[in-house]
């Protein structure tokens, strides 16, 4: 048996330490035995932007008067996260680097229970975008190409400051993505990033490993869940998209009239869960 990783990236809005935990023990009930095979981590980064936003918001609830107080927070917080990680991101200390940091450093975290694993990330909505700027960058950085913005424009800055010491060659390797075999998102949210680019400019990150397999899964009904595919040749030749009713049916109207329980229900579903636990069953058996 051989151990592999997963890792999991949070979305937008309002989001607590524990997001992960209903997605990893669905996932530890499908795997049984081979549960104990899967080195599992959550990265969060929704703590860098939650005191402030959750001072707009209480300032906004005790003094106006505001209709849809639960859409307007989950507004509130999700165009809050997605704003604070694109503004002045190429300044040194940035959201985005900070975000960036949060990433490397759950990876580390899952590098020293096993140096070398393969990784299966899983991103859920702005995680999608998050996630997949990571990558792009360290793999920029690792083809020694410059990069403007985050941990890779300076990677041993950021271990020194970091860790206090230089990273090894196999931890450098393990927090660029370098042994990902699997990336499943949900709910993504990419296209709304990159529309306003020409399709010329529409890249997807390379596939890190020979192995290497992204399933797209998104509700036509999620208005912030979107397939991949129709982006650019790049996307169209790297990504599978699935389209599936998240949640399993349940509160079907809700998903036709959208809102935010809508884009949640990724992670409850079965078909999301299965395909996960299938990656992870053949890496571990």
């Amino acid at each position: 048996m051989t151990q592999v990783a997963l890792i999991a990236v949070h979305g937008m809005g309002e989001t607590l330490p524990d997001y992960a935990d209903g997605l990893m023990a669905g996932l530890r009930t499908r795997l049984d035995a081979l549960a104990s095979q899967v080195v599992m981590r959550s990265v969060y980064y929704q703590g860098i932007l939650h005191d402030n936003q959750r001072m707009v918001w209480d300032r906004t609830s005790a003094t106006g008067k505001v209709r849809y107080a639960a859409l307007r927070k989950f507004v509130l917080y999700g165009l809050g996260d997605a704003a604070g990680l694109e503004n002045s991101k190429d300044d040194p200390g940035s959201i985005y680097e900070q975000a960036q940091g949060e990433i490397a450093t759950t990876l580390l975290s899952a590098h020293a229970a096993r140096p070398g694993m393969p990784v299966v990330f899983v991103a859920h909505s702005l995680g999608c975008q998050v996630l997949s700027s990571y990558l792009y960058d360290a793999q920029k950085a690792a083809a020694g190409k410059p990069v403007g913005a985050g941990i890779w424009r300076d990677i041993g800055a950021w271990a020194g400051a970091t860790l206090g010491r230089a990273l090894t060659a196999s931890e450098l390797a393990f927090i660029g993505g370098g042994t990902c075999v699997a990336l499943v998102t949900t709910g993504c949210n990419i296209p709304i990033f990159v529309a306003a680019h020409q399709e010329m400019h529409i890249i997807p990150i390379a596939p890190p490993t020979s192995l290497f397999k992204w399933i797209n899964f998104y509700d036509p009904d999620d208005v912030l869940g979107w397939p991949l595919q129709p982006l650019s040749n790049g996307y169209r030749e790297l990504v599978e998209d699935r389209a599936i009713n998240a949640g399993g049916g349940v509160g079907d109207l809700l998903l036709r009239s959208w809102n935010p329980l809508a884009h949640n229900t990724y992670w409850d579903d079965d078909a999301v869960l299965d395909a996960i636990a299938a990656m992870l069953r053949r890496l571990a058996a």
